[in-house]
């Protein structure tokens, strides 16, 4: 890997974040290099939504800093911060299209909100993205009446409308049969190659992470359990990183006292 590609494009230092009194993050250090496929992985509750919502900006932290294009993004304006958004792209893991427009529209929609370009031009890079998603031809059709994997993928038409220089990516194959998720697979690498962009993908999903990443963070229980190659996570001697990949149950002793306090409890944790 050459230096120029071997720079960090994010920069997680020490990231704490709550949720009122519950601690998700625990002082999570990261670092994702230009050019490369970091795949996100942990359990429930580990925290890597969490994760990514603060990368994005969409959640506050705590304390700790979080350097994207080498600004913290936990320290600068609204301003600042949209002008670092200009420069992502998101797939949410529902697609999040807009059931009121066509797919053509719903692609179309950053380059209309953040661009003064004229009609023609935004029809035409609509229509290049369909083409590099496999979508083309099916721009007039509404949300509603496409499948599970259409959906994902005109959703990733839409998150490289604008050319991003890193692309987020929330569960790409959940709720996916195994071809249309291999097939996923295999336009998330040629994404990488084409644009030449870094990609950053939260996932559960083992045979897909180990398709795609050139690197895998695995957290458990807010922390960083280890920062690797496929093959190193693979070859891991952390007891809770093995038993995800070989998907052994864990064997947990259940405190009486704690059972009752969660079932009375009057508030729900959120998701992380």
């Amino acid at each position: 890997m050459s230096e120029k590609m071997s720079e960090n494009i994010i920069e997680v230092r020490d990231l704490v974040t709550h949720y009122g009194e519950h601690v998700v993050l625990k002082g999570v250090n990261l670092d994702i290099r230009a050019g490369e496929i970091m795949v996100i992985m942990g359990g429930s509750g580990s925290g890597k939504t969490t994760l990514m919502r603060n990368l994005l900006g969409l959640k506050s932290t705590t304390s700790g800093s979080i350097r994207i294009f080498g600004k913290d993004i936990t320290r600068i304006s609204n301003r600042e911060l949209y002008a670092i958004r200009r420069k992502l792209g998101v797939a949410f893991q529902g697609g999040a299209l807009l059931g009121s427009m066509s797919v053509a529209e719903n692609i179309e929609l950053p380059l209309r909100q953040h661009t003064r370009l004229d009609e023609n031009t935004i029809r035409i890079m609509s229509r290049m993205k369909l083409e590099v998603v496999n979508l083309a031809g099916f721009e007039d059709l509404m949300p509603s009446e496409l499948s599970g994997g259409m959906l994902k993928r005109a959703a990733l038409a839409r998150s490289i409308i604008m050319d991003p220089a890193l692309l987020f990516f929330d569960e790409p194959s959940a709720g996916l049969d195994p071809v249309v998720s291999a097939e996923l697979d295999e336009l998330i690498l040629r994404l990488k190659q084409a644009m030449k962009v870094t990609i950053v993908v939260v996932t559960h999903e083992l045979e897909s992470a180990f398709k795609i990443a050139d690197r895998i963070t695995v957290l458990g229980q807010g922390k960083v359990l280890m920062t690797g190659t496929v093959e190193e996570v693979q070859n891991s001697s952390n007891e809770t990183i093995q038993d995800m990949i070989h998907r052994r149950p864990r064997d947990e002793t259940v405190n009486a006292e704690e059972y009752l306090a969660r079932l009375t409890a009057d508030r729900i944790q959120p998701r992380v």
